[in-house]
């Protein structure tokens, strides 16, 4: 399955390096199965960042491909990279966009990182865009960790329940096509049993 990413906007106030409190609107990068559990994760990871109140102002998906963090790295880039195909039946090349994150400290380290994270791709491609990204901080599901277990229990869980029958909702849009067709067919053998 691969990963969705939501971006969600916090506000809340925050301290300053000068000591005054501002109200400021932050973007963090999380992956989830729907929104419900993006709005849930998101409240988990502000209540344990900041003591003060929060208000989440927006979610929305993010149409990055992948998401690649990197050691002493501390902003985010959005990288723009063009997949180049050959079109045997019309003879020209067909372009085709994907979006990475990478973590960089700058432009020239980003397009560097970007390279090192397309380094086992077959195929040709360019990197026409490389952009700073709002993104503040990157929550995954899973970091690599072994305390990873108890998160891949809790999200095989909450995937399993998303594919009941009587759950086909918006968050299936989430999964992968075979996914749709599987929980589908189970749905209507579930159906037929009754």
């Amino acid at each position: 399955m691969s990963q969705t990413w939501y971006e969600c906007k916090v506000k809340y106030r925050k301290i300053h390096e000068t000591g005054e409190q501002k109200v400021t609107t932050e973007t963090y990068l999380l992956d989830a199965i729907s929104y419900t559990e993006a709005e849930s994760r998101i409240n988990e990871e502000m209540a344990a960042y900041t003591s003060e109140e929060f208000l989440i102002t927006n979610i929305k998906v993010a149409n990055f491909s992948e998401v690649h963090p990197f050691e002493n790295s501390d902003r985010w880039f959005k990288s723009k990279v063009s997949l180049i195909a050959f079109d045997e039946k019309s003879g020209k090349e067909r372009k085709t966009n994907i979006y990475l994150l990478v973590q960089a400290n700058d432009v020239k380290e980003a397009y560097d990182n970007t390279i090192q994270a397309m380094k086992g791709t077959m195929g040709d491609y360019t990197i026409p865009v490389i952009s700073e990204s709002p993104i503040m901080d990157v929550f995954p599901y899973f970091s690599g960790d072994e305390g990873d277990l108890k998160e891949l229990e809790k999200f095989n869980a909450l995937k399993d329940s998303t594919s009941e029958p009587n759950a086909i909702n918006e968050d299936l849009e989430a999964l992968d096509t075979f996914e749709n067709e599987e929980a589908l067919a189970v749905g209507a053998m579930d159906r037929e049993e009754d």
